[in-house]
């Protein structure tokens, strides 16, 4: 009798615990002016193609990253030492305009499929990883657009990491 109480009792304390950290992650919020990027330091609203935002532990506010591509590399580098609690881009499946996706299209950065490789860039002039809530709407971007479709684990480091040639015109 006594094992089968201090069974229920180890049940609803780690269930407390698991509905706790579910009311800690925060929800994505919407892009304002005063949003500005991790690493360019512009404002995101100017920037074109899908973004990302990260929120992490102890911070009230995201970090916001102009491309899809630095907030994957960002989880990536060992000296981002804080822990992020969720990590929301742009599902461009969704996306009505390339340029400027809505705020109501944001999905966990985790659960993502991925076209890298296209022949779309992100907003930086950077290759992008563009992310798509669905596999079979990955399909269709890839199909147009060039590309493999992969999960996150699946991208390779040196496509978020590695050095990126730009090709500046002369105007």
């Amino acid at each position: 009798m006594k094992l089968a109480a201090m069974a229920i009792c180890a049940c609803a304390t780690l269930a407390g615990c698991k509905e706790e950290q579910a009311a800690e992650r925060p929800v994505a919020i919407a892009m304002t002016e005063e949003a500005v990027g991790h690493y360019c330091n512009m404002t995101i609203l100017e920037h074109t193609g899908p973004k990302a935002q990260i929120h992490l532990k102890g911070i009230p506010f995201p970090i916001w990253f102009s491309q899809v591509r630095d907030a994957i590399a960002f989880t990536r580098l060992p000296e981002e030492t804080q822990e992020p609690v969720a990590i929301y881009v742009n599902d461009m499946g969704r996306a009505a305009d390339w340029d400027f996706p809505a705020d109501d299209t944001w999905i966990d950065l985790y659960e993502a499929f991925f076209v890298i490789e296209s022949t779309r860039t992100g907003s930086m002039g950077a290759p992008e990883a563009v992310p798509f809530s669905t596999q079979a709407a990955a399909n269709d971007f890839a199909q147009t657009h060039g590309g493999r479709v992969l999960q996150l684990d699946q991208i390779p480091d040196d496509y978020v990491l590695g050095p990126v040639e730009l090709d500046f015109q002369d105007s």
